[in-house]
C-alpha cells in the first residue's frame, strides 16, 4: 500500500508539472486538477496537516480556474 501513495504522489507532480508547461488555460486546470488529487491522496496518506489543506485549497482553486475559463470562452463564441 505504501507504494501505492508514492506512485500516487509522484502521478500527482507529473501532472501539476505538465499544466505548469501547458499553454492553454484550459488544459492546464484540468491538468491540476487532475494532479491535486493524486497529490491529496499522498498527503492524506503522509496525515501532513499542512499538504492536506494546502492540496485542497490548491484543488479547489483549480476546479473555479476550469469554471471561468469554460464561461469565459462561452462567451466569447457567442
Amino acid at each position: 500500500m505504501d507504494l501505492l501513495f508514492k506512485i500516487s504522489g509522484a502521478i500527482g507532480l507529473i501532472f501539476i508539472t505538465a499544466g505548469v508547461l501547458t499553454r492553454s488555460r484550459i488544459k492546464q486546470d484540468v491538468l491540476f486538477i487532475i494532479g491535486g488529487i493524486f497529490l491529496t491522496a499522498y498527503s492524506v496518506y503522509l496525515k501532513d496537516p499542512i499538504f492536506i489543506p494546502l492540496q485542497i485549497i490548491f484543488t479547489a482553486a483549480s476546479l473555479y480556474g476550469l469554471e471561468a475559463n469554460l464561461k469565459k470562452r462561452k462567451k466569447t463564441k457567442n
